[in-house]
């Protein structure tokens, strides 16, 4: 089993931004890799922040893409970051921010996801 950091809490800040807090010290560049990531919405079909619907499967094509979003440290705990949208968020939708890749600090090559069952990776939209 590798080790890898989880996703234990994501909060919406602002109608484009969300707070994300992982349980471990991140790799950096894993983290802040916003292809490394995906929103999954309620709706048929994903519109404003989520790059898919309920029913599709996580790909490549359907990840969070640079021209839709970036990540950035909020502080120096290598734990806690912010995801910044060109969109805003849909009010009364739930979303799931979906982590895939991201490596421990001095880490690389993690190969799965990054929540669990108890992250709190769901917020309805406000």
């Amino acid at each position: 089993m590798v080790h890898h950091p989880i996703l234990v809490e994501v909060k919406q800040t602002t109608s484009n931004q969300l707070l994300m807090i992982y349980n471990h010290r991140t790799d950096l560049a894993s983290v802040t890799k916003v292809s490394n990531y995906w929103i999954r919405s309620n709706m048929e079909h994903p519109t404003g922040i989520a790059s898919l619907g309920m029913g599709e499967a996580l790909t490549a094509s359907n990840a969070i893409r640079p021209d839709m979003a970036m990540i950035t440290p909020a502080d120096h705990s290598k734990m806690r970051f912010i995801m910044t949208f060109r969109a805003n968020a849909r009010s009364h939708v739930l979303y799931i921010v979906l982590p895939c890749f991201v490596n421990l600090e001095g880490m690389s090559g993690f190969k799965g996801g990054n929540w669990g069952v108890f992250s709190r990776n769901m917020f309805i939209g406000m």
